[in-house]
């Protein structure tokens, strides 16, 4: 199992993909029908519950923001992890957290998103 190209594709497709109508091509690519999003705050099943849980998350964020990896992703056992970053691009980051995805079939069955606390 690829988990780098799938959690990448995750990572710069749909959470990079602020256009909704090519961001919904991409999650239908890369997740399960019934797929499910965890966020700290909420959790989302489906294609469109996933689509608009993105759109919440970008529009709280500048549009000169960007999502990038921190290191390449790893996984075993149908289990794959990336770890990210988002803020200006060449910047230092605002935000850092860990996705872990459970794969299945070689799709996202669920998503867990763990944002890193703020440095202090």
């Amino acid at each position: 199992m690829d988990f780098e190209t799938l959690m990448k594709a995750n990572l710069d497709t749909v959470f990079g993909e602020r256009d909704a109508s090519r961001r919904i091509v991409a999650i239908r690519k890369i997740y399960h029908e019934d797929g499910l999003l965890h966020e700290p705050h909420r959790s989302s099943r489906g294609h469109e519950a996933i689509s608009r849980a993105v759109t919440d998350v970008l529009k709280h964020l500048p549009e000169s923001f960007s999502f990038s990896a921190m290191r390449p992703a790893a996984g075993h056992n149908g289990v794959g992890r990336l770890q990210w970053r988002a803020g200006p691009p060449g910047a230092a980051a605002v935000v850092t957290g860990t996705d872990v995805a459970h794969i299945d079939g070689g799709l996202i069955r669920v998503l867990h998103v763990f944002l890193d606390p703020p440095d202090n």
